[in-house]
Formats: structure tokens, C-alpha cells, sequence
């Protein structure tokens, strides 16, 4: 713990959130679990404490939230937001999602997909450059949420930048819970009103008229509260994050032309470098929990009340795990990932989210097989939950 060591690790700290991969390496060795006096809460960076954690939510509770803000905040969540939800309630709500993201659905959007990736591509091809995140990041994981939410187009840029903005932090700054942006988004709201009248194979219509046992066993539908909380949990969870593993794409590929090259002219290859770039630069970095009993690890007692940081990047690079885990190579064999979660609360959108990012590269790669990054005109974006370029200009090979 801290009190034994002089490892720090600060999420807020902007100095260390530029490369937090030695901080982390650093963790795992000497404080496996650590203690953070200034902001009050404890981490877990190796891979086997993490998996051991995460599944087990009668210890590590979401019902308080999933991010360390609102966790220690005792902000009152919503009914119906799931991934701030415990068994039994959790899994009467997330059984309604999980008819969404059956894999029929989800292998039905990858037209659509395409087709969004060739519109705002091809007119770049014979630029010099241009900037990835503003072109595909920004912009494609929202377009994809659209077309599952039924939200038309000219709308879809102004819901997105709701959810960027309140997940947004000044540097070393926490994100400001006192509008409760997150969990209420009535421009969402209008849509379900209007949907309601004109319903559509679209997740909205599906919720609206999905019928339930809920935990009184009553048989009931959805009040408008409860879908538009769903609605609101499913625009913000795939935005944020798949816009990021985009960026990644981009930067760790520019600094491995090799393996990009493998990846041009055998692009069997790409799902799998999806995999290693979702453990090598996980766009969430670590998953909060309320402690709801005391717990030991490592021969010391976390007591019920506190905080929980799980690090799931630090445990993406755990030597104990991966061999030479700070490699980048697209043809690890990486088995069980911990970037979407593990247990009940693993991502529902996780088959969405690889299929947004192997279609993005193939698109890429098929129209510049080559770039650079312009080093010195990055900026990563400011958050203490994400991590990922805000701001990722490539020149053109």
C-alpha cells in the first residue's frame, strides 16, 4: 500500500495519464493493492486479482456506479441503468438489452457500417492528411448507435457531444456530477415520444413494446423514464470507447509499419490485431466498485464502504499473464480479455465494438496503407475514465 511504498498513482494526475504503463508495472510489483489516502480509494493491478474481483458483485458492488466520481459522489442512479445495477434487478434489465445485441443484429449493421466508412473516407483519398479522430473516431461509433437507436442522422453529432461533454475533465480535474448529464438526455427523450407514434425495427420501438416479469413479478412494459435511461446508457457506453480504439488504431499501427504491413496485404490478420489493440492501449482504464463487505487481498483487509479501482490496463501488461506484455503483436493469442469487463457486468456491446473497429481498419488500411502521425500536434483527451486522442492528425505515405 501506499503507506509502505513510494509508488503513486493519481487518475486525475494529467503527468501521469500521458504513459501511466511504468507507474502501473510498478503497482503490480510493489503495492499489488494500493491505497490512495488523497482521493480515498484502492486499486488492484494484476490480472489474477482482477479476475477474481470482477465477477464477484455480492464483494464489489455496481449499484453505486462504475466510475469513481460517482461511486464515492452517493448520487441517487436511476432505475433501469443497468451497468449501475447488482443481480437480481441487473439481469431483468440486461436480459431486455441482450435481445438487441443478439449476433444477428449486430452482423446485420455491418453494411450500414461500410458504407458510413466509404462516405467520409474516400473523399480524403489523395489528401495529404487529415485527422483521424475528427474524420472516423468522432463520429462513427455515434453514427452506429444511431442506426440501433433509430435516431436520425442530423441529431446524432449533438447527443454525442452531450455525453463527451460530461464525461470531460479539466486537467487533473474530476468530471462534475451536479447536472447529472450522463443519466438524463431529453433530447433523447423526444425521440422516444415520437417513436412511440411511429415505431421502426430499431432498438427504441424494441423497447417500448418489450413486455416483462420485473422484480415485484409483475408483467409490465417500460415506462418512457425506464427506456430513456436504457436509450441513454446505450449512446453513452458505445460512443466514448469505440472512438477511442479507433485513435489507437491509428497511433500504435504508426509506430509498428511492419505489422501494418502484414496486416495490408493479409487483412485475415485485422481481428486479431483488434484484439491486441484492445489490451495493449484499453481505452477505459480502469473499472470502479463500491466495497460492500470487507475483503482481503494480499494479506490485507479492504473494508466494506471504500472505493475500488480495477486497473484492467495494468492488468492487460501483467508479465504473469501475457509474455513481453508491453509488445505490441497482432498475433498474440490473448484468450480472456479484461478491457470489456468479466462477469455479469461484461460489455453488451463488446461484438459491436470489434466489428466497428476491424471494419474501420479494413476501410483504413484498404485506402491508405500507409501514414504518419504528426507527434507534435496530439493531444489526448481529458478524462479520468478514458484514455484515447482527442486530436490524432496523420500525413499520407
Amino acid at each position: 500500500m501506499s503507506t509502505d511504498s513510494t509508488v503513486y498513482w493519481d487518475p486525475y494526475d494529467p503527468a501521469l495519464v500521458k504513459d501511466p504503463y511504468p507507474v502501473y508495472r510498478r503497482l503490480r510489483e510493489e503495492a499489488p493493492l494500493y491505497y490512495n489516502e488523497r482521493h480515498d480509494f484502492y486499486a488492484l493491478t494484476r490480472y489474477a486479482d482482477i479476475e477474481r474481483g470482477l465477477p464477484d458483485w455480492q464483494t464489489f458492488s455496481s449499484a453505486r456506479g462504475n466510475i469513481l466520481e460517482i461511486v464515492q459522489s452517493g448520487m441517487e442512479i436511476p432505475p433501469g441503468t443497468l451497468i449501475f445495477e447488482d443481480p437480481r434487478i441487473h439481469d431483468i434489465h440486461r436480459r431486455l438489452l441482450a435481445r438487441v445485441f443478439t449476433p444477428r443484429r449486430i452482423a446485420e449493421l455491418e453494411p450500414q457500417v461500410r458504407r458510413f466508412c466509404a462516405r467520409v473516407l474516400d473523399p480524403l483519398v489523395g489528401e495529404d492528411g487529415f485527422d483521424l479522430i475528427a474524420e472516423v473516431g468522432a463520429e462513427m461509433p455515434m453514427r452506429v448507435i444511431g442506426m440501433l437507436l433509430g435516431i436520425p442522422e442530423s441529431d446524432q453529432a449533438s447527443i454525442r457531444d452531450t455525453v463527451d461533454d460530461f464525461l470531460r475533465t479539466e486537467e487533473g480535474g474530476q468530471i462534475d456530477l451536479s447536472g447529472g448529464a450522463v443519466l438524463s438526455n431529453e433530447m433523447i427523450g423526444e425521440y422516444i415520444d415520437w417513436r412511440a407514434k411511429n415505431p421502426s425495427d430499431d432498438l427504441m420501438t424494441e423497447l417500448l413494446d418489450a413486455e416483462f416479469q420485473d422484480e415485484d413479478g409483475t408483467t409490465r412494459k417500460l415506462t418512457r423514464d425506464e427506456v430513456l435511461t436504457y436509450v441513454t446508457v446505450v449512446a453513452g457506453a458505445g460512443n466514448e470507447t469505440t472512438g477511442r480504439l479507433i485513435g489507437w488504431s491509428g497511433s500504435v499501427l504508426a509506430r509498428h509499419p511492419d505489422q501494418r504491413r502484414e496486416l495490408v496485404e493479409d487483412p485475415s490478420l485485422i481481428p486479431g490485431a483488434i484484439e491486441e489493440l484492445l489490451r495493449y492501449e484499453p481505452t477505459g482504464h480502469s473499472i470502479a466498485r463500491y466495497v460492500a463487505r470487507d475483503v482481503e487481498f494480499h494479506g490485507r483487509t479492504v473494508p466494506a464502504g471504500s472505493a475500488m479501482l480495477f486497473i484492467v490496463a495494468a492488468a492487460n501488461r501483467d508479465d504473469r499473464r501475457y509474455p513481453e506484455p508491453d509488445r505490441f503483436d497482432i498475433h498474440r493469442a490473448n484468450g480472456q480479455l479484461l478491457t470489456f469487463g468479466h462477469g455479469v457486468h461484461y460489455c453488451l456491446g463488446a461484438a459491436l465494438a470489434r466489428l466497428e473497429g476491424r471494419i474501420a481498419l479494413e476501410e483504413i488500411l484498404r485506402r491508405f496503407p500507409e501514414w504518419d502521425v504528426e507527434w507534435d500536434k496530439v493531444r489526448l483527451a481529458p478524462t479520468s475514465t478514458m484514455r484515447g486522442w482527442e486530436t490524432l492528425p496523420i500525413t499520407i505515405g
